[in-house]
């Protein structure tokens, strides 16, 4: 008898120091988003940028990455964890810790509703609200397949975070396009972006926004003007209508298909735009071609 209680109370005590100082959160949140991965990070990117104090959000993958948010005078952990259900669902985890008050709040919460979990469930609660609204502003459709555009080309390279890929599009759209009118170059389609590099854990984007051009002997010689030409390539296509600020939303979702179906890839899109956005106008009815190349086979 003696030994079972021992064992009983080595169990307890196990479970509550396990509780105490192992368990790997405070407090744990649930929900169900109709969203993928990749989408849900950048929101949870954009909605971070909104707090008072903003420490950036620090990338595992696009469905495992934390969050430091400063709540009065402590510093709260949200660890995101998202599980994609299918191509419009995603489960999501939220792992929430008070780095300060940590064993003060596990002891507290299983016998009140803390304020620490009130706080918690209310800033979750905001931000699927933003999520909600952020998902009716664009759409995108998997085309499958298909070869990019071969292409001579005048380029600007640019180096910004992802989410000012647009803002740098704008800035140079009208520069580029008077100095090759100017000139009386010849374009030859819809503008385009390039992507070199993708550094997700750095939040960097390295690019080209270029025009299609005819080659020709008179082409302007400027500094900050780049010749080169496209070669056409096998990739996976996408079709994205909504604001170029938010197109990556389409390649996470080709990443998310190119995985399902097992193709390499390169994480290097191709966006091509049929709209100019200077002109405003009903963003839904923007059109973006997106390219993502698929590594070609060693053999």
């Amino acid at each position: 008898m003696r030994k079972i209680i021992s064992i009983i109370l080595a169990l307890v005590v196990g479970i509550v120091l396990w509780y105490l100082f192992v368990k790997p959160q405070d407090y744990q949140v649930n929900f169900k988003a109709k969203a993928i991965p990749g989408t849900i990070y950048e929101t949870v990117k954009a909605w971070n940028n909104g707090f008072d104090s903003i420490i950036p959000v620090d990338f595992i993958s696009p469905d495992h990455f934390k969050q430091t948010i400063l709540v009065n005078d402590s510093v709260h952990v949200f660890e995101w964890r998202i599980n994609r259900v299918h191509d419009s669902l995603s489960q999501v985890q939220v792992n929430i810790t008070d780095t300060g008050n940590s064993i003060n709040n596990r002891l507290a919460i299983p016998f009140s509703d803390t304020d620490f979990e009130k706080g918690s469930r209310k800033l979750l609660l905001d931000f699927n609200d933003i999520l909600i609204e952020h998902i009716k502003s664009f759409n995108t459709t998997i085309i499958g397949e298909e070869e990019t555009f071969t292409s001579y080309c005048a380029c600007v390279h640019l180096n910004t975070s992802p989410e000012y890929k647009a803002k740098g599009m704008m800035a140079n759209y009208n520069f580029l396009n008077a100095i090759l009118l100017e000139n009386e170059v010849q374009l030859n389609g819809p503008p385009f972006v390039e992507v070199l590099d993708w550094d997700l854990k750095n939040n960097n984007l390295s690019y080209n926004f270029c025009h299609p051009i005819v080659r020709s002997e008179k082409l302007p010689d400027h500094p900050e003007i780049i010749y080169k030409r496209i070669y056409g390539k096998n990739a996976i296509k996408a079709k994205y209508h909504g604001n170029y600020i938010t197109s990556d939303r389409a390649w996470y979702a080709i990443m998310d298909y190119a995985k399902e179906k097992n193709i390499p890839i390169e994480r290097k899109p191709i966006e091509v735009f049929y709209n100019n956005p200077n002109m405003g106008g009903n963003e839904l009815e923007w059109t973006t071609e997106i390219f993502m190349p698929i590594k070609e086979s060693d053999e």
